[in-house]
Protein backbone atom coordinates (compact mmCIF):
# COMPACT_ATOMS: atom_id res chain seq x y z
CA UNK A 1 0.00 0.00 0.00
CA UNK A 2 1.72 3.23 -1.37
CA UNK A 3 -0.03 6.38 0.75
CA UNK A 4 0.93 8.40 3.34
CA UNK A 5 -0.16 12.02 4.43
CA UNK A 6 1.30 14.53 6.60
CA UNK A 7 -0.07 17.95 7.50
CA UNK A 8 1.51 21.26 8.78
CA UNK A 9 0.69 24.71 9.35
CA UNK A 10 1.21 27.28 6.97
CA UNK A 11 0.57 30.83 6.92
CA UNK A 12 -2.72 30.40 9.28
CA UNK A 13 -3.77 27.46 7.26
CA UNK A 14 -3.38 23.85 7.81
CA UNK A 15 -1.47 22.05 5.12
CA UNK A 16 -2.37 18.09 4.34
CA UNK A 17 -0.11 17.01 1.87
CA UNK A 18 -1.56 13.65 -0.03
CA UNK A 19 1.08 10.85 -1.74
CA UNK A 20 0.51 7.95 -3.40
CA UNK A 21 -2.63 5.92 -4.08
CA UNK A 22 -6.13 6.89 -3.01
CA UNK A 23 -8.02 3.95 -3.82
CA UNK A 24 -11.08 1.45 -1.74
CA UNK A 25 -8.42 0.98 0.53
CA UNK A 26 -6.42 4.08 1.73
CA UNK A 27 -9.15 6.40 1.10
CA UNK A 28 -10.40 5.86 4.80
CA UNK A 29 -7.39 7.03 6.15
CA UNK A 30 -7.72 9.98 4.21
CA UNK A 31 -11.22 10.51 5.60
CA UNK A 32 -9.56 10.66 8.71
CA UNK A 33 -7.01 12.55 8.26
CA UNK A 34 -9.28 15.32 7.24
CA UNK A 35 -11.64 14.80 9.59
CA UNK A 36 -9.00 15.36 12.43
CA UNK A 37 -7.65 18.35 10.82
CA UNK A 38 -10.75 20.11 9.82
CA UNK A 39 -11.99 22.30 12.84
CA UNK A 40 -14.40 25.46 13.27
CA UNK A 41 -13.25 28.53 10.72
CA UNK A 42 -10.35 26.43 10.62
CA UNK A 43 -8.42 26.96 6.57
CA UNK A 44 -7.75 23.36 5.29
CA UNK A 45 -5.37 23.27 2.08
CA UNK A 46 -4.95 19.69 0.49
CA UNK A 47 -1.85 19.17 -1.77
CA UNK A 48 -3.01 16.55 -4.20
CA UNK A 49 0.56 16.90 -6.16
CA UNK A 50 2.20 13.90 -4.98
CA UNK A 51 -0.90 12.31 -5.86
CA UNK A 52 -0.08 9.17 -8.30
CA UNK A 53 -3.87 7.61 -8.35
CA UNK A 54 -7.28 8.90 -7.37
CA UNK A 55 -10.42 6.86 -7.03
CA UNK A 56 -14.11 7.39 -6.87
CA UNK A 57 -13.71 6.97 -3.23
CA UNK A 58 -10.84 9.32 -2.70
CA UNK A 59 -13.43 11.70 -4.71
CA UNK A 60 -15.79 11.12 -2.05
CA UNK A 61 -13.44 11.70 1.11
CA UNK A 62 -12.56 14.83 -0.61
CA UNK A 63 -16.20 16.22 -1.25
CA UNK A 64 -16.99 14.49 2.32
CA UNK A 65 -14.13 16.43 3.71
CA UNK A 66 -15.41 19.94 2.20
CA UNK A 67 -18.36 19.59 2.87
CA UNK A 68 -17.55 18.94 6.62
CA UNK A 69 -15.71 22.32 6.28
CA UNK A 70 -18.63 24.25 4.95
CA UNK A 71 -20.79 23.08 8.08
CA UNK A 72 -17.89 24.06 10.40
CA UNK A 73 -17.81 27.53 8.69
CA UNK A 74 -14.51 26.82 7.73
CA UNK A 75 -12.53 26.09 4.21
CA UNK A 76 -11.16 23.34 2.22
CA UNK A 77 -9.45 24.01 -1.17
CA UNK A 78 -7.05 21.79 -3.35
CA UNK A 79 -3.82 22.57 -4.56
CA UNK A 80 -3.80 20.23 -7.89
CA UNK A 81 -0.62 20.98 -10.42
CA UNK A 82 -1.51 20.79 -13.92
CA UNK A 83 -1.41 16.71 -14.66
CA UNK A 84 -3.35 13.71 -14.44
CA UNK A 85 -4.79 14.47 -11.27
CA UNK A 86 -6.00 18.07 -12.99
CA UNK A 87 -7.97 16.31 -15.65
CA UNK A 88 -9.89 13.74 -13.37
CA UNK A 89 -11.23 16.79 -11.37
CA UNK A 90 -12.00 18.46 -14.75
CA UNK A 91 -13.66 15.33 -16.06
CA UNK A 92 -15.72 14.20 -12.84
CA UNK A 93 -16.66 18.21 -12.64
CA UNK A 94 -15.45 18.56 -9.01
CA UNK A 95 -13.50 21.84 -10.96
CA UNK A 96 -16.62 23.25 -10.45
CA UNK A 97 -16.85 22.14 -6.76
CA UNK A 98 -13.21 23.05 -5.19
CA UNK A 99 -11.14 25.83 -5.70
CA UNK A 100 -8.32 24.62 -6.87
CA UNK A 101 -4.61 25.73 -7.09
CA UNK A 102 -0.96 25.13 -8.54
CA UNK A 103 0.37 25.67 -5.60
CA UNK A 104 0.58 26.09 -1.96
CA UNK A 105 1.98 29.19 -1.88
CA UNK A 106 -0.75 30.21 -4.23
CA UNK A 107 -4.04 28.69 -2.01
CA UNK A 108 -2.40 30.93 0.51
CA UNK A 109 -2.66 34.00 -1.07
CA UNK A 110 -5.96 33.21 -2.81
Amino acid sequence: MNFSTASRDHAGHTVLSVSGEVDIHTSPMLRLALADLTGPERRLIVDLGDVQFLDSSGLGALVEGLNRAKDMDGDLSLVCPAGPMLKLLRITGLDQVFVLYATIEDAVTG
